[in-house]
Formats: C-alpha cells, sequence, structure tokens
C-alpha cells in the first residue's frame, strides 16, 4: 500500500540528508542571530557564533529554547522576518493569561503543508479521499494543519470543527468520508453516540483515523480499531513548532516518522540538558529547519519520549518517535487544550474577594471525555446562607477560570481549610484520575 508525497526526501539516503539538515541548520542559525534580538544575545552569551555551526552535529552547541522566551518577548518579538511578510498567527496557552504566539510567513503554510500532506499519504489517503476534520478551528492549529494538507493532496476536505456529535456523525456518513481526524477521545465518543442512535461505527465508511492532540495509550488504539473499521494512526505536533505534521505514523502503525528535514528532534537528559544514548528515553527537543517566520532553535517540549532509528518497513528512512509517555511539567492536557495550573492560580487571584487562589483540579474521562473539575476554597470567614449566593459567586468563578484556561470546567466552593498545605513540601495541584 506504500505510496509517497515527496520520494526524493521521504527516502532520501542518512548521508544526503546530513548534509541537508547540515545546510538547513546554518542557515536558520545565521537568521535567528540576525534578525532576532534575544536569540542573539542567548548566543553571545555561551560564545557561540554562526560560523561556529558548520553540521548538524554542532547543534549541542546552541542554547535551549523554552516557552518562557516566547511567553517574555510576546506578541512579536520572536518573529525573525518583517510583520508585514508575516501571513498567519496562530496561538497556544501559555502558564500566564498570556498565549504563545506562532507567526507564519507564506512559505511556512507552504511547508506546512507539506508534512501534513505525507502523514494523510502515509496513512493511506490520497486524491479520492474524503477527510472529516473534527480537530478544532481557530488560533488553535489542529483543524488548519490537516486541512492545508489534505487540499494538498487533492482530497475533499470536510471542515466540520469540533462539537455536535450527532452532526458530525451525519456527515461521515452522507458525505463518505474514509479519513478522520480527531482527538483520539472523541473518536470514542462518536463511536459510542452512535451506537446510542441504533448506527454501527462498523459500517461507517471510515478506513483511516488520524488521531493526536492528546496523549493516547496502545490500548485506545486498539478500542479505537475495535469500535469502528478503520486503522488508527498517531500523528505528533505541537503549535510552536508548526501544528500537526510534525509527525505521522506510516501504515506500520511502529511511531511517528518524524518529517526531519524540517523539524530535526533530539532526545536530551532533562537535568544534565545532555544528549541521551540513542534509543533511551528522555525529554524532545526540536529544532525547525526551514521555517522563516518563527524559527526555532533547540525547543523543548517537554514531552518523553525516544528516537527510532532503525529502518522501517513502509521505506521511509526518516526517524521516527516512541509513543509519548508523559511529560516533564506539570501542564494538563483537557480536550485537546493546553492547561497550565498557574494560570488557574493568575485567575482565581483577584477575581473576587471572597474567594482564595487555593484550589484542586480533579481529572476524570467520562464516557472517554475529559472532565475537569476545579475544587477553589473560600477566604477565611467566608459563608452563605444562601443558595442564590452559592451559585451567583460560582458562575462568575467559572466565567473568570474559563476564559483564562481556555476550556470549560465544573466550578465547586470548597469552605476554607479544606486544603491541607504542608510547610516546605510541594503543593500537589492536580489529580489526575484518567487512564491513557
Amino acid at each position: 500500500m506504500t505510496k509517497y508525497f515527496n520520494p526524493k526526501m521521504e527516502c532520501m539516503a542518512k548521508e544526503e540528508k546530513y548534509l541537508l539538515q547540515s545546510e538547513r541548520l546554518r542557515i536558520v542559525v545565521k537568521r535567528v542571530f540576525e534578525n532576532v534580538k534575544w536569540y542573539r544575545e542567548k548566543m553571545l552569551n555561551i560564545g557561540v557564533y554562526p560560523e561556529d555551526i558548520n553540521t548538524i552535529d554542532d547543534i549541542e552547541k546552541l542554547p535551549f529554547t523554552e516557552k518562557h522566551d516566547l511567553r517574555d518577548n510576546y506578541p512579536f518579538g520572536s518573529f525573525a522576518v518583517p510583520k508585514k511578510q508575516i501571513v498567519r498567527v496562530h496561538a497556544s496557552s501559555g502558564t500566564t493569561g498570556k498565549l504563545t504566539v506562532v507567526g507564519y510567513t507564506k512559505k511556512d503554510i507552504e511547508d506546512w503543508a507539506e508534512c501534513c500532506a505525507r502523514g494523510l499519504y502515509s496513512v493511506g489517503a490520497g486524491e479520492d479521499s474524503t477527510i472529516h476534520i473534527a480537530y478544532g478551528y481557530g488560533l488553535f492549529t489542529g483543524g488548519l494543519g490537516m486541512h492545508y494538507g489534505g487540499e494538498l493532496i487533492g482530497a475533499t476536505v470536510v471542515p466540520a470543527s469540533s462539537g455536535n456529535t450527532p452532526r458530525q456523525i451525519m456527515l461521515i456518513n452522507d458525505f463518505s468520508a474514509d479519513t478522520l481526524c480527531c482527538t483520539p477521545s472523541y473518536a470514542i465518543h462518536m463511536a459510542e453516540e452512535a451506537l446510542k442512535l441504533g448506527l454501527n461505527p462498523k459500517n461507517f465508511p471510515l478506513k483511516y483515523g488520524i488521531f493526536g492532540a492528546e496523549p493516547w495509550s496502545e490500548e485506545m488504539r486498539r478500542q479505537i480499531q475495535e469500535l469502528y473499521s478503520l486503522k488508527a494512526y498517531d500523528i505528533y505536533g505541537l503549535s510552536e513548532i508548526s501544528g500537526p505534521g510534525v509527525a505521522t505514523e506510516c501504515e506500520h502503525q511502529c511511531g511517528p516518522h518524524v518529517q526531519d528535514d524540517f523539524f530535526y528532534p533530539e532526545i536530551i537528559d532533562s537535568v544534565t540538558e545532555k544528549q541521551v544514548k540513542n534509543g533511551e528515553k528522555g525529554e524532545l527537543v526540536f529544532t525547525t529547519l526551514s521555517k522563516e517566520g518563527m524559527p526555532l532553535i533547540r525547543y523543548r517540549t517537554r514531552d518523553i519520549s525516544s528516537i527510532i532509528s532503525e529502518p522501517c518497513a513502509c521505506g521511509r528512512t526518516s526517524v521516527r518517535l516512541s509513543k509519548i509517555t508523559g511529560r516533564y511539567d506539570d501542564m494538563m492536557i483537557v480536550r485537546g487544550v493546553n492547561v497550565f495550573p498557574s494560570q488557574i492560580e493568575s485567575a482565581l487571584v483577584g477575581c473576587d474577594s471572597q474567594v482564595s487562589s487555593k484550589f484542586m483540579v480533579v481529572l476524570n474521562r467520562v464516557n472517554n471525555l475529559d472532565t475537569m473539575d476545579i475544587e477553589v476554597e473560600l477566604l477565611p470567614g467566608v459563608a452563605f446562607d444562601e443558595i442564590k449566593s452559592v451559585q451567583l459567586l460560582t458562575q462568575k468563578v467559572h466565567s473568570v477560570v474559563t476564559s483564562a484556561i481556555g476550556v470549560s470546567a465544573n466550578i465547586k466552593l470548597v469552605s476554607n481549610g479544606t486544603f491541607k498545605y504542608i510547610e516546605g513540601e510541594k503543593v500537589k495541584k492536580v489529580k489526575d484520575n484518567r487512564k491513557i
């Protein structure tokens, strides 16, 4: 079944790939040094100049980039081209109220579409396909990335976006979609809703499912494939680097192939910040090799993975990623949205004179969809005698918190002293009961 969208690049010999990556690294380092003030300062602080970078092996000489670098230079301080060359802006949640902003040039958009097109081809989709996209559209990169990739391969794209499950089911069947793009939990939820409607998902026209934007297990893959008559594929991406399509599995389902002519992956020890041995797990780090609008050097994703270098039976020579098994920071992924405890804390501070900034997040998975409950502690001496007062304050906190984190949560007000904080110990603010 193997098909290649760009066989020259996807099956490039190792030695040729090395030369290409080295050339592109030299160009991107020079670009950020000359055009991004804070990158230039980072390099000068450790005594590294563009002329010190000759091959891809020299990447270890370069400084790391972290999310706070992008936040500190909000909104456009990380762009490497004049704003008039930026044709698209996407953004994702940061650890404060500020978003992490990413800018794309016309070529960046074209390259992104190419990566997603390769991924779609690798699972079996093609020009005769109808691709149903149930990822969200907007500032979130999920929907638009796969959208443009689908159009590039000549497929029929259905931009269904998220929500309204009965309509999603109707469109998949009425439009004869053979490819489904959404979060894995939503795929399961959709199948279960279909069964309630008296429809058997196995009879859907779907052949391929491309699932990402949240962690998922091999058990979930098997469950999805048992619910539908399709093969479920993993996709990896993050908005700071590009969006979906950074890496996508092929027909053999043995780890997403990294589009490593565009994105160079490393695995480091998060403590020593040194590269680990080949095949060992550690923190995934990416360098963009061709981005114009906002190139990133050694961006620390905080995701835990490893690099698979062994040849794949599909014939692609790109390296693959093992299953993401967790994160090094405290970020939660809820229904495909990045949520940080510090966002909630920031929202609660100053929200109302009756609530404190002490809270506990409880995550569960109900009917294969994430639920988020936030218990918020009242300030000392605050008590309510009227149900209406409780309801009004709960609604206010819900509005403020939801606006800050970008995803709805159930708010429950609890009495002062509910949470026991032990001095000198790290406060646990999240209980994740989901099984992924």
